[in-house]
């Protein structure tokens, strides 16, 4: 589904990322991991075009870098970790603006748009709060409703980076979740960018982990979470750490 060669970034002397290839196949969850400053955010930017790097990226055989902008956006649905909201706009219309891409011109209305937009309101639950305003949603209602556009998109891939950044336990459970239903269709994948070890281990079914711009390791996520690996990029005992924090509960 998509192909990542070689992929590099540099702001004059300063590379964010250096040679960064894999490959995600359909039906797969990624997680993009490492310490701050390891790349992360800049590699879900340079997929999309978003900033300027060297390399190739190929969606479903081609080239993203010559697909017209409501071709791309068809197939890829991007979710950011923070959002800007100014105006009182309802969560219906927020949600709405997912369907821009099949429009025929800006002023129009694809003949799918309503189903479309009604089952992205269900599917997250936000149906009930569709006139209301996003000015008085909290964080994760937010977070929902962005994802519900994007799931109104009907994209066939989802690039999310820190999808539950700044979000309550009990929303970040339920975004993840949301995600995890989404990717059962047919002919869909993921890729994520995550903090949390134990929600990429907890959810993922490849890692990719970076460190100072350069992959790591990529593959199954035994493979990439082994205690050698992780250590060797955080620079602490991760399982020992993670073992301690668990042990905080079960003593309790």
């Amino acid at each position: 589904m998509l192909k990542v060669e070689n992929l590099s970034v540099a702001y004059g002397d300063l590379t964010i990322l250096n040679g960064v290839s894999f490959d995600l196949a359909p039906g797969e969850w990624l997680m993009i991991v490492g310490p701050n400053g390891a790349g992360k955010s800049t590699l879900i930017n340079a997929i999309t075009g978003g900033v300027p790097a060297k390399g190739s990226v190929f969606f479903e055989g081609r080239n993203a870098r010559t697909m017209k902008a409501h071709k791309l956006a068809r197939g890829i649905g991007v979710l950011a970790q923070n959002h800007f909201v100014g105006y009182a706009f309802s969560v219906e219309e927020v949600v709405r603006l997912g369907r821009y891409a099949y429009a025929p011109t800006i002023f129009s209305r694809h003949s799918g748009e309503e189903q479309a937009v009604r089952a992205a309101l269900e599917q997250t639950g936000l149906y009930e709060l569709r006139h209301q305003s996003v000015l008085t949603l909290s964080g994760g209602e937010l977070q929902r409703t962005f994802l519900a556009q994007t799931f109104c998109q009907d994209p066939r891939l989802l690039l999310l980076d820190e999808p539950t950044n700044h979000l309550d336990l009990v929303y970040q459970k339920q975004v993840f979740e949301l995600i995890q239903k989404w990717l059962k269709q047919e002919g869909r994948a993921v890729i994520s960018v995550v903090h949390d070890l134990s929600l990429a281990r907890a959810y993922g079914t490849r890692a990719l982990l970076l460190d100072h711009g350069r992959v790591m390791a990529d593959g199954p996520m035994e493979k990439v979470f082994s205690d050698e690996v992780l250590n060797r990029v955080y620079g602490m005992d991760v399982r020992d750490w993670m073992i301690r924090m668990l042990a905080q509960w079960k003593e309790a």
